[in-house]
């Protein structure tokens, strides 16, 4: 059993002082040593949940949320993570604000950052924006902070965009490690991140990029499945390809799902829609011309259903290692006869990983509280052994 103790020694070992005032936008900006940072800091904090010791490193402050897309876990998530610290949060919904009425980017930014600590925002919805927007957001508080408008200058967490989803990589990553027993045992295991069958067809490329531009990070040998056409964006192809060399691992494509389960450790099967479609939609809804986006979506629709054979089956689960491949998805997941009629997994497959699932889920969480807090802490070592002296007394009652 690990004690607190253990996790501010892991930190002292670890060089992240860049992450102190400092937005995280992809995980592919960070150092090895800043990753683990994040992993050990969210451990630490859930440890510290499950022993009752307070973690509230905040006494005041909000953490504002930006949602552009839908959200159920990163929501909560979220909300969560800034409670767990003291922050409170306040949830900007563009429909009752100003932005209607011509509030521009660099205004709302500034007016809706007072007292703030920490911004989240989700914008993922269309190709070379999201990223985009959380850039021209952030450059307008780095404004504001600086003309004195504000006190100090929040910092970002990236809640998904178009390009990486990395609160919820972190958390799958973090999941894979405590399954595998640490970071050291997943040299050489194989991962397939998948495309599979979705009735729907916009659903956003960060997920599978952010998979392989994380996972190829820790040695293991990752490959990416997806039908003719469905390909990712290049650039990030080209970051998984430079992180696997350096890892010792390797990046490999294939448009076999059968060949990237087989013997395959871990399977991440997901939809999302071709790079190209997406590139697309985002230049028809720049014209505004949404009659084409939705010609664009039957024309999607129907090619996704030349691929309903893209499925976590029970029998291609069998052709894994040992039969018993550590099954992952970032939820919900299209579910064959429960969500819908065909999907992205068989039911029995998901029922029997259901509480994995929803554990892999559970760190996210604990993943944007250490984002938060290496953020906005220089030195977060120190601070975790104030809470723990300052606990001490109580726990030994």
């Amino acid at each position: 059993m690990k004690t607190l103790q253990d996790y501010i020694d892991k930190l002292n070992s670890l060089n992240f002082k860049e992450m102190y005032n400092n937005d995280f936008f992809w995980t592919w900006d960070k150092t090895d040593d800043e990753l683990e940072a994040v992993f050990t800091v969210a451990d630490a904090l859930r440890f510290m949940r499950e022993h009752n010791i307070s973690t509230k490193v905040f006494e005041s402050g909000l953490g504002i949320s930006i949602f552009r897309d839908n959200s159920t876990r990163t929501r909560f998530s979220f909300a969560s993570a800034c409670n767990l610290l003291g922050l409170e949060v306040q949830d900007l919904d563009e429909k009752k604000s100003q932005i209607a009425h011509g509030e521009t980017v660099r205004e709302t930014a500034n007016m809706v950052s007072f007292m703030a600590d920490v911004i989240g925002i989700r914008d993922d919805m269309y190709i070379g924006k999201g990223h985009t927007y959380q850039k021209e957001f952030m450059d307008a508080v780095t404004e504001g902070n600086k003309d004195g408008i504000l006190e100090q200058r929040p910092t970002l967490v990236n809640l998904q965009c178009d390009v990486d989803h990395p609160t919820q990589c972190m958390a799958d990553m973090l999941h894979i490690i405590h399954e595998f027993g640490g970071v050291e045992n997943l040299k050489g295991k194989k991962l397939a991140m998948t495309w599979a069958y979705s009735p729907s067809y916009g659903k956003p490329l960060s997920v599978p990029q952010g998979v392989i531009g994380l996972m190829t990070r820790f040695g293991m040998d990752v490959v990416l499945a997806h039908p003719e056409g469905y390909d990712v964006m290049p650039e990030v192809e080209e970051i998984a390809k430079k992180n696997a060399e350096s890892s010792g691992g390797s990046f490999t494509k294939t448009n076999s799902m059968e060949e990237a389960f087989k013997n395959a450790d871990i399977v991440y099967p997901k939809s999302w829609a071709p790079f190209a479609a997406m590139e697309k939609r985002t230049n028809l809804y720049g014209e505004g011309d949404f009659d084409g986006i939705d010609k664009l979506e039957k024309e999607l629709l129907a090619q996704n259903a030349q691929h309903k054979d893209w499925a976590c089956t029970e029998e291609l689960m069998k052709t894994t290692k040992d039969g018993k491949a550590l099954y992952l998805h970032c939820l919900p997941a299209d579910i064959t006869g429960v969500s819908c009629e065909t999907g992205e997994v068989d039911a029995s497959v998901f029922d029997r990983y259901r509480i994995p699932l929803y554990k892999e889920a559970s760190f996210k969480p604990y993943v944007i509280a250490a984002m938060i807090m290496l953020s906005k802490f220089e030195n977060p070592q120190d601070i975790l052994k104030k809470l723990e002296v300052k606990a001490a007394p109580r726990i030994m009652e």
